[in-house]
């Protein structure tokens, strides 16, 4: 179905952009209100680094079980209700928190939490999908996935005021309640295009331009994992996803142990790479819908575009080696930016080429992969740090990691064949 450019469109699907936008931006806080609050908590319970250790990988090792777990979930009950539940339950966990009095109440707050936020990606990308044309697709993606960087600018900034006016219990108690709010603008706001009342007629048929899916049909996990594109998906998170953990939760210790960033303060380059980050999200999703619309197959642009990004982290390898600040800024920020403008891309990659009743489970599949590595990097970093003391063995893995992915969505995700249930 076409439509007509030179009719006014509607921008209600830009809307639940940004209420996807939103929802990401409060899981990102929700998650790292923890971190900022660490060496107050170490100290008033005494914890050890086994302990502080063991309450983070309960957060890793839910969010794997629920990528893998949830997105078949929503395949079943849909974007709304899944949104629904899913930070329902993350938001309760979050205010859990500061119940929380021992290492083991700790984790199981923490454990809550990765449960419910596991949801939100693969929903997210599912909503993209109902909710978006194909060639606008990317940019939708990239504008929500500029959350987490605004969610890592925003927590250093408000969990310490929140701490020390009200206490760290509130610290839990006030970002938890957020998730709340959101719910009140989800409720009323969305439902699937064909039953929005809300939308003109000619949005509803420019979103549903591209040929309609059955929805009857389910793809089982049995089928999903004979594809050989399943494969090269989550070979790509498996490689990259780590990657951005690492700098969520090792570049402040860099900052700080290489150039002796007070992040107590939160220092200026933090938020300088941050930033940058946002621009690297949304123009990731720009440069492919540009290209699918100068004429390239939707695939084709998409993996164009993550080449480009992979080319711009290589240079990260020499961070380690600068003496210079800014210029260490400058390459992390570089990289940070390409790794936001593949991620718009890898996440779109999914609905592209599978039915829309799928898109959940593949990209909760995708994002186990990656969870499973994050959870393996980590330990590698801890013991390449306690070993050589340099970060320069991990900035190299960095610096390959995206041209590996590339390389492995090349080799596996044919550009002009999409999955069909038969």
């Amino acid at each position: 179905m076409q439509v007509n450019n030179s009719i006014k469109i509607g921008n209600y699907r830009w809307r639940i952009v940004v209420l996807l936008f939103f929802a990401t931006t409060i899981n990102y806080i929700d998650r790292q209100v923890l971190g900022i609050l660490a060496p107050q908590l170490t100290l008033e319970f005494g914890w050890s680094e086994s302990d502080y250790g063991f309450i983070i990988m309960a957060f890793q090792a839910a969010y794997a079980i629920g990528l893998i777990s949830m997105g078949t979930l929503l395949d079943r009950i849909g974007t709304r209700l899944g949104f629904i539940i899913s930070i329902s339950l993350w938001s309760l966990a979050g205010m859990a928190h500061a119940m929380a009095r021992s290492v083991f109440s700790f984790s199981l707050a923490r454990f809550g939490l990765g449960i419910g936020e596991s949801a939100n990606f693969p929903a997210a990308i599912k909503t993209v999908a109902e909710w978006f044309p194909k060639k606008e697709r990317a940019l939708a993606t990239g504008i929500f996935n500029s959350g987490p960087n605004v969610g890592a600018i925003l927590t250093p900034l408000l969990i310490p005021v929140i701490a020390l006016k009200w206490g760290w219990q509130w610290a839990f108690i006030i970002t938890g309640a957020l998730g709340f709010i959101w719910l009140l603008f989800w409720i009323p706001m969305y439902r699937k295009p064909e039953l929005q009342k809300l939308l003109t007629e000619t949005e509803r048929n420019y979103i549903l331009q591209d040929d309609r899916e059955p929805e009857t049909k389910k793809l089982p996990w049995k089928m999903i994992i004979t594809y050989k594109q399943t494969w090269g998906i989550c070979l790509a998170r498996f490689l990259t996803d780590p990657i951005w953990w690492f700098f969520l939760y090792w570049l402040p210790k860099f900052l700080n142990s290489n150039y002796h960033i007070n992040l107590t303060n939160i220092g200026l380059p933090l938020i300088v790479i941050y930033v940058v980050s946002i621009g690297g999200s949304i123009f990731g999703g720009w440069m492919s819908s540009y290209l699918i619309k100068r004429g390239k197959n939707p695939l084709t642009a998409r993996k164009q575009t993550i080449l480009v990004m992979a080319f711009l982290v290589v240079p990260i390898f020499f961070t380690s080696f600068i003496t210079n600040v800014w210029l260490a800024v400058a390459l992390i920020s570089m990289a940070t930016f390409a790794h936001q403008g593949y991620a718009a891309n890898i996440f779109t990659i999914v609905s592209d080429i599978f039915p829309k009743n799928a898109v959940g489970s593949v990209v909760g599949l995708s994002g186990f992969a990656g969870a499973v590595g994050g959870i393996l990097f980590s330990a590698a970093v801890g013991l390449i740090l306690e070993f050589t003391g340099s970060y320069y063995v991990i900035f190299g893995i960095a610096s390959v990691a995206y041209l590996l992915c590339w390389l492995s969505l090349h080799l596996l995700v044919s550009d002009h064949q999409k999955i069909q249930v038969l």
